[in-house]
């Protein structure tokens, strides 16, 4: 088998960056980091591409840096989809066994989601994901796999991710025109769950924060399953662009100012720490204390996390998350975010790192990349089933020759 059987590649596609990342599975199953490409994001505005031709530079561009270290041409890729236009709900459905009652098969199972997920969705709504929460079997609830099991009515409860159907057939297209094939869509906040949560945590309740450029992306899980997804349309950006206007600075040097200073309680401001800001135009930069700073982005943090937890209460999850808040995403790296999250949620929080890659640089263990390194898990499985369905067809017509 040569490498590009072995192949898999995330792309995930912003409005900050555009990153390609790229490795191989190993004989034993496990995935060795290859190669990353990344290139400036344009195009996008908003979370939204308003620019197809730009998006697609951009997504080539750093599809070609991936290629030229991996050395064969990258044809599929896992798309990640920003949740600015996604709408999750929860839905149930089920079919009747049989009045005999008898063994539940697999196909039962698959009929049983089908209904489910049968929900009325408006025209400019596509779907995303159907994920499983729990079976029920004949009124037991809390069933996980109810392959096996006797009973007479089978029901499923599922998670359904939609998103705006031009948002996502713009971001298809945006790849296709780079010269790629779309494999499959993946909401990127899940995609970052499945690079930084451990079982323990989805089993006890806990809430993903994926803070983004554009937005903050949130998923519930409890008893290992997705209970919940929503959006707040704040950002990194947003951050950044409070502190050009509150300090009067051009938004490339606010942005600086907020990696290098930002504090989001004042309770982390030095008390003898200065910045030096510069001024719009010829103006000479002035000194500001740490403490102005604070006073841009405190408010901003809690107007972010007072949200998600409005949202958490209207769900009924707002005492239901043991395992607190995890926060991932570019923007997750301020300074004392965990202190004021705790004071506001009242949970406990902490930073979320993906597992490093074999062979991968350092730099990727950083939350920025939990969900590009997430979506490479989903690649994986993609590449999987392709394979396992080739075989399958190979079989078949060896299967069909032999009878002639």
């Amino acid at each position: 088998m040569n490498r590009k059987d072995k192949l898999v590649v995330a792309l995930d596609a912003g409005s900050l960056k555009t990153c390609a990342l790229a490795a191989e599975e190993t004989e034993g199953g496990t995935l060795k980091y290859l190669a990353l490409g990344r290139a400036e994001a344009k195009g996008w505005r908003k979370g939204l591409i308003v620019n197809l031709e730009a998006a697609a530079g951009a997504i080539r561009k750093a599809v070609d840096e991936a290629e030229q270290v991996v050395g064969v041409p990258i044809e599929r890729v896992v798309v990640g989809l920003g949740a600015s236009q996604v709408r999750g709900l929860n839905s149930r459905g089920g079919i009747t066994i049989s009045s005999r009652h008898r063994e539940i098969q697999r196909e039962d199972v698959r009929k049983a989601l089908e209904v489910a997920r049968t929900v009325h969705l408006p025209a400019e709504c596509a779907l995303v994901h159907v994920i499983p929460q729990e079976y029920l079997v004949d009124s037991q609830d809390g069933i996980l796999d109810p392959v096996g099991m006797v009973c007479g009515r089978l029901e499923a409860n599922v998670h359904i991710v939609t998103a705006a159907a031009a948002a996502m057939n713009n971001l298809v297209a945006a790849a296709n025109r780079a010269g790629l094939i779309v494999a499959e869509t993946v909401l990127e906040p899940l995609a970052a769950a499945e690079a930084v949560l451990n079982s323990d945590q989805r089993a006890l309740g806990v809430v993903l924060v994926d803070m983004g450029a554009g937005s903050t992306d949130v998923v519930c899980f409890r008893h290992g399953a997705l209970q919940h997804s929503f959006t707040v349309p704040i950002g990194g950006e947003h951050f950044t662009n409070d502190i050009a206007v509150g300090l009067r600075t051009p938004i490339p040097e606010a942005e600086k100012i907020k990696r290098s200073f930002g504090v989001a309680t004042q309770l982390l401001a030095g008390e003898n720490t200065s910045i030096e800001v510069p001024s719009v135009g010829d103006r000479p930069s002035r000194l500001v204390p740490q403490r102005a700073l604070a006073d841009i982005l405190e408010p901003r943090a809690q107007e972010v996390l007072g949200r998600v937890l409005d949202e958490l209460r209207r769900a009924g999850l707002d005492r239901q998350m043991g395992a607190g808040v995890v926060f991932t995403g570019g923007a997750a790296k301020l300074v004392g975010l965990c202190d004021i999250a705790e004071e506001v949620m009242d949970m406990p929080a902490q930073i979320g790192l993906p597992e490093k890659l074999e062979g991968a640089p350092d730099s990727l263990r950083h939350p920025a990349y939990a969900a590009l390194i997430g979506l490479l898990y989903f690649a994986q499985r993609v590449e999987q089933r392709r394979a396992e369905s080739a075989g399958m067809m190979t079989r078949l017509r060896a299967f069909f020759a032999g009878k002639n």
